[in-house]
């Protein structure tokens, strides 16, 4: 008999890959942090004998999901300034914000207030962009999740850098330190064409190159933005990029709500990725992205939820079951965007935008075991028909129970392991009091 760590015994198993595959009464097998085996779960328990056993007879267990754009630290701005466009948003309320407020202690506890909110929804990495990304990084070794790290650059000064070389050198010496930490990876994260000049994007793609790193960035968010790119550069703001040569196979281009038929095959044809963040591009009013257009073109899409200060919640449910019926409601087709795509966006399609494919994203031998496991007997998710239609339009983060990452149990029956949530609570009050202070 094998010896593993953990047999993890589900009543459904969704892995992802193969597509629409639902497996019934089967078990995950983990050693060492990673799946050993997918069998019935009749055959795990006789050929494996295992440490630990965790019975999840009502539940489903899918990939631990995976939130393709946000900025953590900013859960301590969430409803800070809400029901206002972007640009007023940006530079009325938030950028004076962050020049009074943000320091490494201010990261530090934001991304820890949202390390919990988001593995107790069942979100095991995520995708950040921010200022101090060290202070970031410790906060997500303490929670125990995994992140992909922004090394955020920037053409004006704020209380990270004072311009656009220290930004990078800064960011640089922060991957460095951290490079063996096996739950962080990192991407150079100029924050948008508006806010980088040319020389400064040159410099990224030239980091990117040298260092095989993503490249991830804020581009066509409104139709605002595109105009003052046509004004101060006579090109739109994607041109502007495909002529500096950033239109790369590891480029994420954040929200993408206005594009032209063309600027999607570009896209496409470049190989790049985008991240779709539904409830903040409502909330901003900044429109609805073409997806499942830019889907039939090949691009690959994950979805984000952008930051707690945009769109209130970190919520990869809300934006799977969101993503689906926007597509559908815009097309007049009910067939678009289907259950099984969504949880596609949410899953596999942000691992492979962040170069993590072979690692995260699906259930499969020799992959992470990272893991997220979804209560179904409830009374507003009974009786269940379609399993996989159940998590995009019935199921929420309330139901998410467990948690693993890297096959450690983060979350065990609605439980946080790693972090006190009553210090986060006195933290977060605190924070409150300061910040609310300036902005009474």
């Amino acid at each position: 008999m094998r010896q593993a760590d953990t047999i993890i015994d589900a009543r459904w198993i969704i892995p992802v890959r193969p597509a629409h595959q639902v497996l019934h009464h089967h078990s995950v097998v983990i050693s060492a942090g990673e799946i050993d085996a997918i069998l019935p779960t009749t055959d795990a328990h006789a050929l494996y004998s295992s440490r630990q056993v965790v019975s999840l007879q009502e539940h489903a267990l899918i990939p631990g999901l995976i939130n393709l754009h946000t900025h953590a630290a900013m859960n301590l701005m969430r409803g800070l300034a809400d029901d206002l466009p972007l640009m007023e948003w940006l530079q009325q309320h938030i950028w004076p914000a962050e020049s009074h407020h943000v320091s490494t202690q201010f990261v530090h506890d934001g991304t820890l207030l949202a390390c919990a909110e988001m593995l107790l929804g069942g979100v095991t990495c995520f995708n950040d962009m921010y200022f101090f990304p060290g202070a970031a990084a410790e906060a997500v070794l303490k929670s125990g999740m995994r992140a992909t790290i922004g090394l955020i650059t920037l053409d004006f000064p704020t209380p990270y850098a004072s311009d656009a070389d220290t930004y990078l050198h800064k960011g640089l010496a922060i991957r460095d330190q951290f490079s063996a930490e096996p739950l962080l990876s990192f991407t150079l994260a100029p924050h948008a064409p508006y806010t980088v000049s040319d020389k400064t994007l040159g410099k990224v793609l030239t980091y990117a190159d040298q260092l095989d790193l993503p490249i991830h960035i804020h581009l066509h968010e409104t139709e605002d933005e595109i105009q003052q790119s046509l004004k101060q550069h006579q090109l739109r703001p994607l041109q502007r990029l495909q002529n500096l040569g950033l239109l790369v196979p590891n480029l994420i281009a954040v929200h993408a709500v206005h594009l032209t038929p063309t600027e999607m095959e570009t896209l496409a044809h470049q190989g790049c990725h985008v991240a779709h963040c539904p409830t903040s591009n409502l909330k901003l009013a900044s429109g609805i992205a073409p997806i499942h257009e830019m889907m039939e073109q090949g691009i690959n899409v994950g979805l984000g939820t952008d930051g707690a200060a945009s769109n209130n919640r970190l919520d990869l449910f809300q934006e799977m079951r969101l993503a689906a019926l926007l597509a559908k409601g815009i097309s007049g087709k009910a067939d678009r965007l289907p259950a099984f795509d969504a949880l596609q966006m949410a899953t596999i399609n942000g691992a492979r935008a962040l170069g993590l494919e072979h690692r995260l994203g699906s259930i499969e031998p020799g992959k992470a075991a990272d893991l997220t496991a979804i209560r179904l007997n409830k009374l507003e998710t009974m009786p269940c028909y379609d399993v996989i239609s159940h998590l995009i339009y019935a199921a929420g983060r309330e139901h998410v129970t467990h948690v693993w990452v890297n096959g450690v149990p983060v979350v065990e029956s609605g439980n946080l392991h790693t972090l006190s949530l009553q210090r986060l609570s006195a933290q977060a009050a605190l924070w409150q009091e300061r910040i609310g202070k300036k902005h009474e």
